[in-house]
C-alpha cells in the first residue's frame, strides 16, 4: 500500500499519470495534485481497536486506473443552465470554469488531491444570474467492475440563482471511487446539492465536497451513503461573506461489514451568518461507523447561529458507531448547539407496537426507518426520497 511518494506504487501512480493531460487539468495541475496526496495527511486517525481501516494508506491500484474508465449522463430539462463534461466546459466556458475549480478547500485535501490528479469524468453546471428551475440537474456516475473512477463536479452559481443538482453513484464489484465536488456561489444564491451513493458491497469510495458561499446566499448538502463496503466522506462549508447559510444532512447505515467515515465541517469565518447540520445513521450486524462533525467559530464571526444535531441507532451487538461532535468558538456574541445520542431501539416503543398486533420484527424495522425521516426529508424531490427508502429497507432483509 502507498504510504510515500518513494514507494513502488508511488512510481506506478505517476507512471499511470503520464496519459492524463487535457484542457481543464493540465498536466501540472495533476501532478502537483498526486505529490499533494502523498505528502498531505488525511486527518483520520483510526478511532479505536475494532476499526480494520487504515485511511493513510488507501489509494487505488494503479493498474485499474484508466483515462476513460465508467460512465456519466447528465439530465438537464432547463435550457438557460449549462450542464455539460468537463471537456465540453473547458472548451466551450473556460473563463466560467476557471472562476470554480480549485476555489474552495478539495483540492487541498488528501483525498480531493487524488481526485483532481486522476479526474476522469466531471460535470459542470452553471446556473445564470436569476435563473431558477424547480427541476433537478440529474448526474448519473457509474464506476465498472474493478475500475477506479475519478468523479469531479463543479456548480457555478450567479446572483440570485436557484437550482438543485442530484449525483447518483452507483457501481460494480469491486470498484473504487475518489470522487470531489465544489460549489461557489455569487450573492443570494440558492444551491441544493443531493448526492446518493448506491456502490456494490465490495467497492470503497471516497468523496471530498466543498462549498464556497455568497453574500446571502445559501448551500445545502444532502448526502445518502448506502453502499460500499468503505465509504468515506468530507463535506464542508466555508462561510466567507455575511448573510450566508450552510445546511448539511447526511444519513448512513452500515450492514454487514461495511465501514462508514463521514466528517462535516462549517468555518464561519464571518458573522452573521446560520449553519445547520442534521446526521443520522445505524448500525447492524458488524457495520462500524464514526461522524464528526465540526463548527468552528472565527473570533471575528459575531452574530454567527450554528447548530449540530446527531443521532446514532445501533440495532446489533457488533455494530458500533462513534459520535464525535466539536465546537471550537472564538466569538462571545453567538448561538452554538450541539447535541449527539447513540443507543439502541425504545423497548417501551417496541412492546406499544407489539400490543397492537405488530409483529417485533416488523416494529424494530418500522421504528428504525422511522428514524431517518427527518433527515430524508431533507432531500430534494419524491423519487430521491422514494428511492433512499427503498434502499434502507432493504438493509433490513
Amino acid at each position: 500500500m502507498l504510504k510515500t511518494p518513494d514507494s513502488v506504487a508511488g512510481e506506478e501512480l505517476r507512471e499511470r499519470l503520464s496519459a492524463f493531460d487535457d484542457d481543464a487539468f493540465t498536466g501540472e495541475r495533476r501532478s502537483l495534485a498526486l505529490e499533494r496526496f502523498f505528502t498531505t495527511p488525511s486527518g483520520r486517525q483510526r478511532p479505536g481497536p475494532y476499526w480494520k481501516i487504515d485511511i493513510e494508506t488507501l489509494s487505488p491500484s494503479p493498474p485499474s486506473i484508466a483515462k476513460a474508465s465508467g460512465s456519466v449522463l447528465i439530465d438537464n430539462s432547463n435550457a438557460r443552465l449549462i450542464a455539460c463534461d468537463l471537456a465540453t466546459a473547458a472548451r466551450e466556458h473556460p473563463a466560467l470554469l476557471g472562476r470554480a475549480l480549485g476555489a474552495t478547500r478539495v483540492q487541498a485535501t488528501k483525498f480531493g488531491a487524488l481526485a483532481t490528479a486522476f479526474q476522469n469524468a466531471g460535470v459542470f453546471v452553471y446556473v445564470p444570474a436569476d435563473a431558477a428551475t424547480d427541476e433537478p440537474v440529474v448526474i448519473t456516475y457509474n464506476a465498472p467492475d474493478g475500475a477506479s473512477l475519478f468523479p469531479y463536479t463543479i456548480v457555478l452559481a450567479e446572483r440570485g440563482a436557484r437550482a438543485t443538482v442530484v449525483e447518483r453513484l452507483e457501481g460494480g464489484a469491486e470498484a473504487f471511487v475518489c470522487g470531489a465536488t465544489e460549489i461557489v456561489t455569487g450573492e443570494g444564491a440558492e444551491i441544493t446539492y443531493a448526492g446518493c451513493q448506491q456502490l456494490a458491497a465490495s467497492a470503497r469510495v471516497v468523496q471530498t465536497r466543498a462549498a464556497l458561499p455568497g453574500r446571502d446566499a445559501s448551500v445545502a448538502w444532502a448526502c445518502a451513503e448506502l453502499g460500499a463496503g468503505l465509504t468515506i466522506t468530507d463535506l464542508s462549508v466555508a462561510i466567507e461573506r455575511p448573510g450566508a447559510e450552510a445546511r448539511i444532512t447526511a444519513l448512513f447505515f452500515p450492514k454487514g461489514s461495511q465501514h462508514v467515515d463521514v466528517v462535516s465541517t462549517v468555518d464561519h469565518v464571518v458573522g452573521e451568518s446560520t449553519s445547520q447540520t442534521i446526521v443520522k445513521s445505524a448500525a447492524v450486524d458488524d457495520g462500524q461507523a464514526r461522524y464528526l462533525g465540526n463548527i468552528r467559530i472565527a473570533p471575528r464571526a459575531q452574530g454567527s447561529d450554528a447548530s449540530l444535531r446527531d443521532d446514532a441507532l445501533l440495532l446489533s451487538a457488533r455494530a458500533h458507531i462513534d459520535s464525535v461532535p466539536a465546537l471550537e468558538i472564538g466569538a462571545n456574541d453567538v448561538k452554538a448547539f450541539h447535541g449527539a445520542t447513540v443507543g439502541a431501539l425504545d423497548a417501551d416503543q417496541i412492546f406499544y407496537m407489539e400490543t397492537r398486533g405488530i409483529e417485533r420484527n416488523a416494529a424494530e424495522r418500522m421504528i428504525a426507518l422511522g428514524f431517518f425521516e427527518p433527515a430524508i426529508a431533507h432531500f430534494p424531490t419524491d423519487a430521491l426520497r422514494a428511492v433512499i427508502r427503498t434502499a434502507l429497507a432493504a438493509k433490513f432483509s
